[in-house]
């Protein structure tokens, strides 16, 4: 950044900055606790030679403080994956369970939005298909943050729901599943060739609430990859433009991650999970009658505090799942 020619590079001096403040971001947080770490040693020989209790008290607090601090940064070291600095985009699909998944769609959906918002995340809806009657069949939405895919990647998978209808008149229990898929949003670095005759572009109009705009113009844009049968599709914007550069972006994404997972030989792990939304595959029950508990099957992880995690605290279940898997 010192060259004189620096600010002439345009895009590269651009990804230079963005590199920068990505450095800057991961140093300081260790430097501002090793300035408090200095600060504790000078109070605990304070203390040492003045024995002040209330003073004690108050360095056990910071110690406290730090220690905490310093395990978040020690986690942040797990997540050096290629794309785990990336923002995510994240798919819901009902499974199993009619009414009930549907509806179970839109709980997820709440807590993920609620995960993001404590985060101070930004996250949007960029394609929503209601159920007939309560919730979503399927939604698609952004998590734009440092690391929201590197915590994310931890959800992928079924999650399955267990509970008292509130459809049943008959009040029985009920079991449900939806699909959490997650890919990283691909910067435009990466080269991913897109050919236009392998593509099928419809247009339709959007669904849902959202004022006069909705259901009168063709905005809604949904396109198919002829070669690998994707389908991405997009209707949150008032541009068709706008809506088709978003579902293109989701699509080049889509399009990386099957190719990495192809070179990589892992496709096992990911579309396994794909083959049935039901009974036997789920990562994760959600359990609300006649006990509650949240357990996650592949690290034997329980919380009991189930409206706690529905209400967006899952972050015990992201690290556990990344300490088993680093």
């Amino acid at each position: 950044m010192a060259d004189p020619n620096f600010w002439e590079g345009g895009e590269s001096a651009q990804k230079i900055l963005k590199e920068r403040t990505s450095i800057l971001e991961s140093l300081s947080p260790w430097q501002q606790n090793q300035k408090e770490l200095e600060e504790m040693e000078i109070l605990l020989q304070l203390i040492e030679e003045q024995g002040d209790e209330k003073e004690a008290q108050e360095l056990l607090k910071k110690v406290q403080k730090s220690e905490e601090a310093i395990g978040q940064m020690e986690f942040r070291t797990m997540l050096g994956g290629e794309h785990d600095e990336s923002n995510a985009i994240v798919s819901i699909n009902a499974g199993a369970g009619g009414t009930e998944a549907q509806d179970w769609v839109e709980m997820l959906l709440r807590m993920y939005l609620r995960w993001g918002e404590k985060r101070g995340y930004q996250t949007k809806i960029i394609d929503i298909l209601p159920g007939e009657e309560a919730g979503l069949k399927n939604v698609t939405f952004t998590v734009n943050g440092r690391y929201a895919y590197g915590y994310l990647k931890a959800e992928v998978g079924i999650h399955r729901l267990v509970r008292i209808s509130p459809f049943d008149a008959g009040a029985r229990r009920h079991t449900s599943f939806a699909s959490v898929f997650v890919y990283p949003e691909i910067s435009d670095d990466v080269v991913i060739e897109i050919d236009e005759k392998d593509l099928r572009i419809d247009t339709f109009r959007s669904s849902g609430a959202g004022g006069q705009h909705v259901n009168k113009t063709d905005s809604a844009v949904r396109i198919t990859h002829l070669p690998t049968g994707i389908v991405v599709q997009c209707q949150n914007e008032r541009s068709q433009h706008k809506n088709k550069a978003i579902a293109l972006k989701i699509l080049k994404a889509r399009l990386y991650e099957k190719e990495l997972m192809e070179k990589e030989e892992k496709l096992g792990e990911l579309h396994n999970t794909k083959k049935e939304i039901a009974w036997g595959s789920q990562i994760r029950s959600y359990i609300m009658h006649p006990y509650k508990m949240v357990k996650d099957h592949r690290t034997n992880k329980v919380i009991h505090q189930v409206d706690r995690v529905l209400d967006g605290e899952i972050d015990e279940f992201i690290k556990a799942y990344l300490l088993s898997t680093s």
